[in-house]
């Protein structure tokens, strides 16, 4: 065993660790990734706060906008516009010379267009399985080559 260790502490490449600049370049090298290491992580620490600060500044944005919104409302409220609406609605009041007109339920429904379901407009509009490009590239054809569309 003490055979082997001294034919490895012949080797070449043992050998040139003991040379003093060879032990100097090593440890330059281990300095250099210690400082870049570190170099590296306070780039990725600066990222992470910059990161923080920019969805704190756009929640900040947010807050503004949802103050400025406020403010309108709370503005619209104070109008004469407003206090209109509000008694009529809640009072049933009317300005001088207006006439309400009270119409029935029926005759009112018997002017009116009956929309379809969102079901029934899925049913009649086939989905198309096709990619959009392929779709698009289809219809250039169609255009081009004077193909009615189907």
């Amino acid at each position: 065993m003490f055979e082997k260790i001294k034919k490895y502490r012949k080797h070449p490449f043992i050998l040139q660790f003991r040379d003093p600049r060879a032990l100097g370049l090593a440890a330059f090298g281990i300095i250099a990734l210690l400082v870049t290491w570190s170099g590296v992580k306070a780039i990725q620490t600066n990222y992470e706060l910059q990161k923080q600060i920019s969805q704190l500044e756009q929640e900040n944005q947010v807050r503004q906008l949802e103050n400025q919104n406020l403010l309108l409302r709370n503005a619209y409220l104070n109008t004469d516009q407003f206090l209109e609406l509000a008694a009529r609605r809640q009072f049933g009041l009317a300005a001088p010379g207006e006439k309400l007109l009270l119409i029935p339920k029926n005759v009112a429904l018997a002017h009116t267009v009956n929309l379809p379901d969102e079901s029934q407009a899925a049913k009649k509009q086939p989905a198309s399985h096709k990619p959009t490009y392929q779709r698009n590239f289809e219809a250039w054809i169609d255009f081009f080559l004077h193909r009615s569309a189907n």
